[in-house]
This record gives structure tokens, C-alpha cells and sequence, in this order.
């Protein structure tokens, strides 16, 4: 069995101007690889949380960290993970990360 298919945003956020990736990203990010049970789905987010950190990318980790919070990890695991993150890929990265982190974690507690 697999696990659960996640929710993609990729369309509402580029259905317009890029079916293909659309349908990547729904089809075969969120439609196959996710859905693999080799590895948990908390282990799949923790591990896309740190590649986006990793790679500055913080534009994507508001949606990863409400995904991670679906798949088991809770807010100071994820601060945890981010800290410790500091001192293998840069304080600004972890800096920037644990800004996202702060907002979003802020939001949800407002809600």
C-alpha cells in the first residue's frame, strides 16, 4: 500500500504557464515518489526541508513545513533540524530558513 497522495499546489501556482511541470509535479513528485514506501513520509519531509535550507531555498519551505507538520514533525524538531543545519550549510542559510519557520509557525498558532 502506498502512502497517502499529497496535495500538490503546482497547479494553482502554474497551471497556466506550465502544464508540463504541473503534471510532473502532481504525476510524478507528489503521484510516485512520495508515495514510496521505502522511506516514511516524515522522513521524506525532513529530508526536503533540509535539502531546501541547504540550498537557500526558502520560497518552498512554508508549504514544507506545513507538509512536514502533516507527516509527524512537530515545529521544534523542525527549528532542531535547522539549527543544526547552521553548522553544515552557513549561519545566513539557517538564518533565512528559521525566519520562513518563525512566520509560518506564528500563522498557524493565530489560526
Amino acid at each position: 500500500m502506498a502512502h497517502r497522495k499529497i496535495k500538490s499546489k503546482a497547479m494553482e501556482s502554474y497551471g497556466d504557464l506550465a502544464p508540463a511541470f504541473v503534471m510532473y509535479s502532481e504525476n510524478v513528485l507528489f503521484g510516485d515518489v512520495w508515495r514510496r514506501e521505502q522511506l516514511s513520509l516524515r522522513d521524506r519531509s525532513i529530508i526536503t526541508v533540509t535539502a531546501l535550507v541547504a540550498g537557500g531555498m526558502t520560497e518552498q519551505l512554508p508549504y514544507h513545513f506545513r507538509l512536514a507538520e502533516e507527516n509527524g514533525l512537530k515545529p521544534e524538531e523542525l527549528v532542531e533540524a535547522i539549527t543544526h543545519l547552521a553548522f553544515y550549510t552557513g549561519w545566513p542559510r539557517a538564518a533565512s530558513a528559521l525566519t520562513v519557520a518563525k512566520k509560518v509557525f506564528e500563522k498557524q498558532s493565530e489560526d
